[in-house]
């Protein structure tokens, strides 16, 4: 079995904690792979250790840190490998368990007793072409001038499903739905539904509201402002400037992220986490 350890890079005890878990396992006679930028943030580890997420192969990734840091594994790395969240985040929706709970959940794993959580993601194609990350939690598209509105129409299976003034439209995944979605007015949608979230953010029509799709729709929008930056997001972690004349395509991505878990349960897990954060 072999291990990938990933840690926040801009907190110590993540990266105090991931010498902790990397040691543990080498001890414990598993292969062991920590992310460069968690070694140039820590150079504790073994130099012959160390590897560019891009080229991590293994069986499971040991994520320390918040959701920003299970996102930036899933926008690097090239297979989707199951992924243990162990939170040193503010509210860690993606992550799994907590620090004092960090040995016990991977001995359980190293015993087989977990069951592993899919998750779908959404790619964009700009002109035909994939030339940016899936997202996990969402895309956005956005005013690049603040306090300026961006005019849109968006389509559902090549219908026309609304035409929007506003600082942006979100699409969102069923795990993003609790993030910038919920926040746009969106729903929470349970992750066990294959849906997507459509959400204009502060539209100027009270009529232009969140509706939810199916996944397997094909969702395009169309930049209909032609004097003002355009900005798409995706998951707050990458970010391109958009010209007038691009199409966007939004469809559900042939790869999912798995998260490693050790229960089934979705509530009140979630919801509480929600209440916390508002």
């Amino acid at each position: 079995m072999k291990f990938g350890v990933v840690a926040r890079r801009d907190k110590e005890a993540a990266l105090k904690l991931a010498y902790r878990v990397y040691d543990f396992l080498k001890v414990s006679g598993f292969d062991v792979f920590v992310d460069e930028e968690t070694y140039q943030h820590f150079p504790h580890f073994s130099v012959e250790d160390v590897v560019k997420l891009e080229d991590m192969d293994v069986d499971f990734i040991i994520a320390i840190g918040g959701d920003g840091t299970i996102l930036r594994i899933e926008h690097r790395t090239k297979k989707d490998i199951p992924i243990l969240g162990i939170n040193m985040g503010t509210l860690g929706f993606l992550t799994e368990v907590e620090p004092n709970e960090a040995f016990f959940a991977i001995n359980k794993l190293i015993e087989g007793d977990y069951h592993i959580d899919e998750r779908i993601k959404l790619r964009t194609y700009l002109n035909g072409e994939n030339t940016v990350p899936d997202a996990l939690n969402e895309v956005a598209i956005l005013t690049g001038v603040p306090g300026k509105i961006v005019h849109l129409k968006y389509y559902v299976d090549e219908g026309l499903a609304d035409e929007v003034r506003s600082d942006g439209l979100i699409i969102s995944t069923p795990t993003g739905s609790t993030g910038y979605a919920m926040s746009a007015g969106g729903p929470f949608l349970d992750p066990r539904i294959d849906g997507v979230v459509i959400a204009p953010l502060a539209p100027i029509a009270l009529s232009s509201r969140p509706m939810v799709v199916p996944a397997t729709s094909k969702i395009d929008v169309r930049i209909l402002t032609l004097t003002r930056n355009v900005i798409l997001a995706i998951d707050g972690q990458f970010y391109t400037y958009l010209t007038p004349d691009i199409e966007i395509t939004i469809k559900k991505s042939p790869r999912k992220t798995k998260f490693v878990r050790f229960s089934e349960e979705v509530y009140p897990k979630y919801t509480l986490k929600i209440k916390k954060k508002f």
